[in-house]
């Protein structure tokens, strides 16, 4: 007999009542005294153990145990075996669970066979004191494998078949119970046995010689062109068909993918059903976009794509989300696009709408935005219910190898950090590929969480096909030249088990070979009649910046406005806010009814407001934005006694939604991830607002490639806004500059709008226009510090109201003639200039705003120097250094009409002083120079 008690799944329950035992012997049954008596443990570890870590401490808590009452009746408990069956339970639980954490290990992945998978001693089932004559014992194996006994010697092939055989698996650092039993129950209960219907099988071989073949046919037509094959991983094909397939019969209605160029043009093909033709087209110079946009586009293994598929009966909408070669980059801008559309539908569960994310190995383990990526998927601001991850491991990133490319066992182990499980298979077993995904996909559904496939093959040719991998890595080209491919080892098996004949095979090889040629063909006239963009939830947008749609009305009547007082400066009863947020609540309600002063908190608030009463939603992140870094804006006000929160723009009625987030320390994947937002959501003002305006820094290659660009590249617009607190007030080089340049240099064809707005007014109709006009292209806007607070950077209730609109360009009134020079400028340098102006009375000296640079004002600025025509000097000041800010980008632009000066500091490599001494120094020169 062995007793389940003593099995390793118990073990709570023996530490728990040891540690009773440790402080009151008296407290357990005799016969457990005796045992305990016996352990010989420091009694000092096991208690710091058993207290647990400072951050956790542990509860004592006997399953099935009372506290002692006052009762007649004795607590028992089940004597304690003694036998040698007893012990060789508890050796055999421990063999099991070492396979559970470690069988991994010495599974059978790699089909290169690069890197041993020999058994660990943690595998040997002598480590355990089991030993050879113990094999043929039956032990007590409590439920593993659907079984409660079984023989030793069977337990450990079958542990071996299931943990170390055709794929691993890690899931022992998962933290929730419920999840580890239901994967465990998976695997087990299957044995490592996977058996495939004979359709299923010619389903997955027809699938594999698909890709190869066009794979072959695109490197004989097109020899030497870089297409990034997926040859030697062609079973990820498998897996993503698994996983669309699983979800789609769980209800799934789209999933949106994200990947780099390794293998997406087999998937815009298979998958995303991108005619051949339209591919081939391509590739002999045709481009996807007409003549007609004139826009430069972007090489095919970049491109997007979406398709509706029906599958047993379930329609579910397939959408690849465009890339640059900043590998990882893509997935905060999937995980965007997926919450955008599962808050469009009320997918509250997260059930109908899911991510699936294509990863490279040597990117995956090397890329901080994969960090990023991960830390922000289960905060509530960014959660989506998770993304199935599929890892194409080729064992190399372009000429570096796994052992110089990352510092950990496997690529995939930065997804621990989520304690998100992972399988690893070999890209040559297509079955076991199939199966892990389909799993893969099952926990994804139940558990609203993320989980990995690390699909482990190989790079049959050089990081592009005209590269030669033999100069950096002979011995693994070497192999990989001898390797047949994942599609012939599979016709093999198949064969070899009387699945499949070799006159199926070549009826299907032929078959699609004649497809092929028919596409080639076909693909010589193929011409894109229509672009592929404004369609869904973006029809009805315009296709370019004009007049017609740039010119809408933003102000707001004046009795809406001042209705918006009481809700916007109130809290409910009996809620605590901190009496210096009461001030400013108090104030702003005083500024609305007063119709002065209204500064610009509250000018960045009503026009959140009044959005919100048209219908528009309105979703902030950043990582202070609740609040606001400067403490300007208290969108969210927190009780002071029991910190419950209270947003007032979320209690204005209407059915329109205002969400804000304080994010994460991230500014790469949380801008991706709005950006991915607003891709997905053109009706919602999304912003993403930096704590300090150079933090943007961080997430350079998001504004580089996605923000600034993907009209151009991809035919994908986007509104995201960006709030970058810019000002020099002698904060040092990190707190002063939002890198105004950078913007500047990235604008053409009117991909976006850059603006550097001095009044609350301007804020107010700027975020207006955004979401009223009928285009959307992204908003960058320099916002203020210490105008925040400015006595004179306040607005009139009446520069909201009727006849008020956004102006880009900001005159003076002084009388014309008088005019002897004029300063152009931008942003908060023009207080500085107009409080020196008026201490030194200087009235021939007018001040020119520009509160819009991009797109450049060129009629308003004309209107601006015809008016000021008899004045003797045009000067452009700027607080940032001469190699920064505006300048460059002003002087090209005021060169084609007129001569202009430059005024401000000189060039530096840094952006700012980083003494405050120093700063008034270098402004105290600049403004004396202004008003020579």
């Amino acid at each position: 007999m062995f007793d389940p008690l003593l099995f390793s799944q118990n073990v709570i329950f023996i530490e728990e009542l040891y540690n009773k035992y440790l402080h009151d012997p008296q407290s357990v049954d005799e016969s457990w005294r005796q045992y305990f008596s016996q352990v010989g443990e420091d009694n000092g570890d096991f208690t710091q153990y058993f207290i647990g870590p400072s951050w956790l401490k542990r509860k004592e808590k006997i399953v099935g145990y009372k506290e002692k009452t006052v009762s007649t009746q004795k607590e028992k408990f089940p004597p304690i075996p003694t036998s040698s069956d007893a012990n060789l339970s508890f050796k055999v639980a421990k063999l099991i669970e070492a396979f559970r954490a470690y069988g991994h290990m010495a599974a059978k992945i790699d089909p290169l066979e690069v890197r041993e998978s020999k058994l660990p001693l943690e595998l040997e089932h002598t480590k355990y004191g089991i030993k050879k004559e113990d094999l043929e014992q039956i032990a007590y194996i409590d439920g593993a494998f659907g079984c409660n006994e079984m023989k030793i010697n069977e337990l450990y092939k079958t542990l071996l078949r299931t943990y170390s055989g055709r794929f691993g698996v890690e899931f022992i650092h998962m933290e929730n119970l419920e999840e580890r039993e239901w994967l465990r129950s998976k695997i087990e209960n299957a044995a490592g046995i996977i058996n495939f219907d004979k359709s299923k099988k010619v389903k997955i071989l027809s699938s594999l010689i698909e890709v190869e073949m066009f794979e072959g046919y695109l490197h004989t037509k097109f020899p030497g062109a870089k297409r990034f094959s997926i040859e030697g991983a062609e079973s990820n094909i498998i897996a993503i068909e698994e996983v669309i397939k699983t979800s789609a019969k769980n209800n799934v209605v789209e999933a949106v993918f994200g990947m780099a160029h390794r293998g997406r043009l087999s998937v815009l093909a298979k998958i995303m059903k991108k005619p051949y033709r339209a591919l081939f087209s391509e590739f002999k110079g045709g481009i996807f976009i007409p003549d007609s946009l004139n826009l430069p586009g972007d090489v095919k293994y970049h491109l997007s794509a979406s398709v509706d598929v029906e599958i047993e009966d379930k329609k579910i909408h397939l959408t690849l989300t465009p890339n640059p070669s900043h590998l990882e980059l893509v997935n905060p801008v999937v995980s965007g696009r997926v919450r955008a559309k599962q808050d469009s539908i009320k997918d509250v569960d997260k059930k109908r709408v899911m991510g699936v994310l294509l990863h490279g190995d040597a990117a995956f383990s090397g890329q901080g935005s994969v960090m990023e990526s991960l830390a922000i998927s289960n905060v509530k601001a960014y959660n989506t219910g998770g993304a199935v991850h599929i890892v194409t491991n080729n064992q190399i990133g372009f000429t570096t190898t796994s052992d110089d490319g990352r510092s950990s066992r496997y690529c995939t182990d930065i997804a621990k950090m989520i304690a998100a499980p992972i399988f690893h298979v070999s890209g040559d077993d297509p079955e076991a590929v199939a199966y892990v995904s389909e799993i893969a996909a099952e926990y994804r559904l139940k558990f609203k969480k993320d989980v990995f496939i690390d699909v482990v093959g190989y790079r049959k040719y050089g990081h592009n096909e005209s590269d030669e991998p033999m100069f950096t890595q002979p011995k693994m080209y070497s192999i990989i030249h001898q390797h047949k491919s994942p599609s012939e080892i599979y016709s093999e098996r198949l064969l070899s088990l009387g699945e499949i004949t070799k006159e199926e095979i070549n009826q299907i090889k032929g078959k699609f070979k004649e497809f092929l040629d028919k596409e080639f063909e076909f693909s010589d006239t193929y011409k894109a009649e229509k672009a592929d963009w404004l369609q869904g939830v973006w029809s009805g947008f315009d296709e370019f910046l004009t007049d017609k749609n740039s010119k809408v009305v933003t102000a707001v009547d004046k009795m809406q406005l001042k209705s918006l007082a009481t809700v916007l400066s109130s809290v409910p009863n009996n809620f605590k806010a901190n009496p210096k947020v009461e001030r400013v609540l108090k104030n702003r309600k005083e500024m609305l009814d007063k119709e002065d002063g209204i500064d610009w908190g509250m000018g960045e608030t009503l026009a959140y407001a009044t959005l919100l009463q048209d219908g528009y939603n309105v979703r902030i992140t950043g990582e202070d934005v609740e609040r606001g870094t400067f403490s300007h804006r208290h969108a969210v006000v927190v009780d002071q006694e029991n910190e419950s929160k209270y947003a007032p723009l979320q209690n204005l009625g209407g059915s329109a939604n205002f969400e804000i987030h304080n994010s994460i320390l991230s500014e790469l994947a949380v801008m991706g991830f709005e950006y991915g937002y607003s891709y997905s959501s053109p009706n919602t003002l999304v912003i993403w607002e930096a704590q300090y305006g150079d933090f943007a820094n961080s997430a350079q290659m998001m504004i580089d490639q996605y923000v600034a660009s993907g009209k151009d590249k991809w035919l994908r617009m986007n509104g995201l806004v960006l709030l970058l607190p810019h000002g020099y007030a002698g904060d040092g080089p990190e707190h002063s500059s939002a890198r105004l340049e950078r913007y500047l240099q990235l604008c053409a064809n009117d991909n976006m709008t850059v603006a550097n707005c001095t009044t609350p007014a301007s804020i107010f109709h700027l975020l207006r226009r955004h979401m009223h006009r009928n285009y959307r292209s992204p908003l960058v806007i320099m916002t203020p510090k210490s105008l925040l607070r400015h006595k004179l950077a306040v607005s009139k209730l009446e520069d909201f109201a009727k006849n008020s609109c956004f102006n880009a360009v900001l005159s003076d009134d002084l009388q014309v003639s008088s005019v002897k020079k004029v300063i152009f400028c931008s942003g908060k340098v023009y207080y500085d200039l107009f409080e020196e102006r008026e201490k030194r009375q200087r009235k021939d000296i007018a001040l020119v705003r520009l509160e819009q640079l991009y797109p450049y004002p060129q009629e308003e600025i004309t209107v601006q120097l015809k008016k000021y025509k008899g004045a003797k000097q045009i000067i452009w000041c700027q607080e940032e250094h001469k190699n920064m800010g505006a300048w460059s980008y002003i002087k090209l632009r005021f060169d084609e009409t007129v001569r202009i000066e430059y005024v401000g500091r000189d060039e530096s490599a840094s952006p700012s002083a980083g003494y405050g001494k120093l700063h008034l120094k270098e402004l105290n020169t600049f403004l004396n120079k202004a008003f020579e």
